[in-house]
């Protein structure tokens, strides 16, 4: 392990440069804060080619939103290092961390914010148009496929909710169960929002000319459709570094996540998370704002440490 220096030694390092780390990063920054940014350089969204939802970036290549984003940080001394962090220990009052690398950072406070993993089913060819024509969420892409023929393969937990969801942008929704159960009541409102279900086992997905045309069930027979919805069997956040602190997780169906309040602010003291480390749901707009939040509060709790700890001094 390298030695501690002045070089690695920061106010705040933030793990994770997507749109939760790097917001963090930009007001710590433009708030005087020595701030360093580790990123691995594996965003969730990396696959997709634009990003929706986001005012006044609507449409915008995610890779290019990042750039934009790091270029930002540039006036106000950020820097944004490649690398993965694999060490975090409570040091005094803050925490000493270690890189990939064997690089030893001291930070004062910390902000995680690294995202999460889709980890997909298990579905000959589905990776492989992941972003492409098998999409996840309806409100990043269901504008853009809106009226053609979807398929939805079901959650194993939650097998209905994903095609009622889509049913609102095409009236052409067929359900592959691939072994889910409906509820009477799921089997209600799926008649209700006119979506067909596919009972048989799903083996793989259909392409031809560099487009999805359908899906391949088990007994060898397509069923068409121009566009899958997928939900992921379980989103791994990558929540590493705050387990090793001792974080508190909750669990949901779709996986576990870290516990923070409405500031970011996780059960270890020092610690904050953004992004989809805290949570499913949470789009690039939502990461963003979570991230300008934690930025803040963090700010706001060095000074008055600084200056409680000054008046201490004084009063000695």
């Amino acid at each position: 392990m390298n030695a501690h220096t002045d070089e690695n030694s920061h106010e705040v390092v933030v793990i994770g440069g997507g749109a939760a780390g790097l917001s963090a990063a930009l007001i710590l920054g433009r708030s005087r804060r020595r701030t360093l940014v580790v990123d691995s350089g594996a965003p969730r969204n990396a696959p997709t080619a634009h990003m929706q939802g986001y005012l006044s970036r609507d449409g915008m290549d995610p890779a290019e939103f990042l750039a934009a984003g790091r270029r930002e940080l540039v006036p106000y001394g950020v820097e944004v290092r490649r690398g993965e962090v694999t060490g975090a220990v409570r040091d005094g009052d803050g925490f000493a961390l270690t890189l990939a690398d064997g690089t030893a950072l001291t930070a004062r406070r910390l902000v995680v914010a690294t995202g999460l993993v889709d980890e997909l089913p298990e579905v000959e060819g589905l990776a492989g148009r992941w972003g492409r024509d098998v999409l996840h969420c309806p409100y990043c892409h269901g504008w853009e496929v809106r009226d053609r023929a979807f398929g939805v393969l079901a959650h194993p937990t939650m097998p209905a909710h994903q095609a009622l969801m889509v049913s609102h942008w095409s009236p052409d929704v067929t359900l592959f169960l691939n072994g889910a159960v409906l509820t009477g009541e799921d089997a209600r409102l799926l008649d209700a929002a006119g979506v067909r279900t596919v009972a048989g086992p799903v083996r793989g997905v259909a392409v031809e000319d560099d487009r999805l045309t359908g899906v391949r069930l088990a007994d060898g027979t397509v069923a068409g459709c121009e566009v899958l919805f997928a939900a992921a069997t379980r989103l791994a956040a990558r929540h590493d570094v705050l387990r090793r602190l001792g974080a508190e997780l909750y669990e949901t169906p779709f996986g576990s996540f870290v516990k923070v309040d409405e500031t970011g602010r996780t059960s270890v003291p020092g610690v904050w998370a953004a992004g989809n480390v805290t949570g499913p749901t949470e789009q690039v707009v939502n990461a963003a704002s979570a991230g300008y939040r934690a930025g803040t509060v963090i700010n706001a709790e060095l000074l008055m440490a600084d200056l409680t700890a000054k008046a201490d001094a004084r009063t000695a």
